[in-house]
């Protein structure tokens, strides 16, 4: 990396540590302070505020959460890379660009990995679930518990997506995570990894030709004023992780931790009831807007990405594979 980025992100980090403390104490309060980079109307950061609040119940008012929304304090990687050291003590991230940190993730990146919505939270919340949530010890984090993400699918600025043929020489941006690269390349497309606030810009520029999300996350970016297409082919189904700097985490008495983690727990429960109901808003309004929304045929994704998949066998993400499959 040349010497003027790595100071400039020298710099940038010097700032947001000048400003950061990851937990403070005033009186008999601990202030633990948890960013992300999400709308304030996502159902990520309502369940958050509900976290807050079931925190601040349990500990009778003892400890409480700070948010700071979307991005007022860095991208995903660079907040993890603040969990790490300590500088922050919570944050949402999502499962494909922590892969980067934690190689195990990138089993959520492999497209079609679970059957159906049920069979996606039986994984979830299964052994391998916690496995995977485990994980993210060797990067000196703790996984707190799963948000719900949807299913991730195309949607186009001037083109719709119908079968893999359509993505073929198309510049498509997806998140940081080379799972992902991998399977817009097994339907010939060239995979773009575009920080989610540069995307708007980028959209509207032509910079890409599309990018593939969830729909409350079309819906809120405002991407739909840009993308007249979306095709519901939900190729990857990757969870949000609650995540916590193990530094923090330790620093806490076993009480203060059972108090958090039920305030996480039923977070989770509660942004899960959200997520539905988001996902059927943001769909009745991209049409509303004008939208194009079609439900293609997942068969010929499906065959298009088997080679990429079966690649994986005699791995560790092959049983990791394996094992969420085996689920009932």
């Amino acid at each position: 990396m040349p010497i003027t980025k790595i100071f400039v992100r020298m710099t940038g980090l010097a700032i947001l540590f000048a400003m950061l403390s990851s937990c403070s104490q005033n009186e008999d309060t601990l202030a633990l302070k948890l960013a992300h980079g999400l709308d304030t109307e996502h159902s990520v950061h309502q369940g958050m505020m509900y976290m807050a609040e079931r925190l601040d119940l349990y500990s009778k008012g003892t400890m409480r959460i700070d948010i700071y929304p979307s991005g007022q304090l860095g991208a995903e990687r660079d907040l993890v890379e603040l969990l790490q050291i300590g500088s922050l003590a919570m944050t949402k991230v999502s499962a494909s660009p922590l892969e980067a940190f934690v190689p195990a993730m990138q089993v959520f990146s492999i497209p079609y990995v679970f059957r159906d919505r049920e069979h996606y939270f039986t994984a979830l919340d299964s052994e391998i679930g916690r496995e995977l949530l485990g994980s993210v010890d060797v990067a000196r984090l703790k996984g707190m518990g799963y948000y719900d993400s949807g299913s991730r699918s195309f949607y186009m600025v001037n083109t719709p997506v119908e079968t893999p043929a359509d993505v073929d020489g198309m510049k498509i941006r997806v998140q940081k995570s080379q799972t992902a690269v991998k399977m817009i390349a097994a339907m010939g497309g060239s995979a773009t990894p575009i920080d989610w606030g540069e995307l708007y810009t980028a959209l509207q520029q032509g910079v890409v030709d599309g990018a593939e999300n969830n729909p409350p996350s079309f819906y809120l970016s405002g991407h739909y004023e840009v993308c007249k297409y979306y095709a519901l082919n939900e190729h990857t189904s990757v969870p949000d992780i609650i995540l916590m700097s193990r530094h923090v985490w330790e620093l806490l008495d076993e009480q203060q931790q059972e108090w958090l983690q039920s305030a996480v727990d039923d977070s989770v429960a509660y942004q899960r009831k959200l997520w539905q109901e988001s996902t059927e808003e943001a769909l009745a309004a991209v049409k509303e807007a004008g939208v194009t929304v079609t439900y293609p045929d997942k068969q010929p994704f499906v065959a298009a990405v088997q080679e990429m998949k079966a690649s994986y066998d005699g791995t560790e993400i092959g049983r990791l594979l394996k094992a969420i499959e085996a689920v009932e």
